[in-house]
């Protein structure tokens, strides 16, 4: 609980960081002089809790009764559900149906290049590992 509760807080506070700096880059490089209070305020909730969203759910992975296939599963779904569902609604994906079709195949094409990246790095960090303690015995 510590643990979900201390990602939580970074989280959040990266979301708003992030939030933050969407919103000065608008209004830099956009060249905006006034800005719409009510989609400041969906925008920022949806990126802090964007920032949750993606500290929380790593915890997935610590679950250690769970194969790795079924905690990628739950990361997934759960991800992607919830991310769609807040780009949706908020309208970082436009409305439609080949607009969302499009965003899923980026964001799979994008969770699994970066899935592969860390397991990759994590067998390799492993098999490091496993070569240290045969040179030790």
């Amino acid at each position: 609980m510590k643990t979900f509760v201390t990602r939580s807080m970074i989280g959040i506070f990266f979301g708003g960081f992030i939030g933050l700096l969407m919103t000065y880059a608008a209004i830099y490089f956009g060249e905006l002089t006034v800005l719409d209070s009510g989609l400041f305020v969906q925008n920022s909730l949806g990126a802090i809790f964007s920032g949750w969203l993606f500290t929380v759910t790593p915890l997935f992975f610590e679950i250690d009764s769970l194969k790795l296939s079924q905690q990628t599963a739950l990361h997934f779904f759960t991800v992607m559900i919830a991310y769609g569902v807040l780009a949706y609604g908020i309208g970082w994906v436009p409305q439609g149906t080949s607009s969302a079709l499009i965003f899923f195949a980026i964001a799979f094409v994008m969770y699994a290049l970066i899935w592969l990246g860390f397991y990759l790095y994590f067998r390799n960090e492993s098999k490091k590992m496993n070569d240290d303690l045969q040179h030790i015995q």
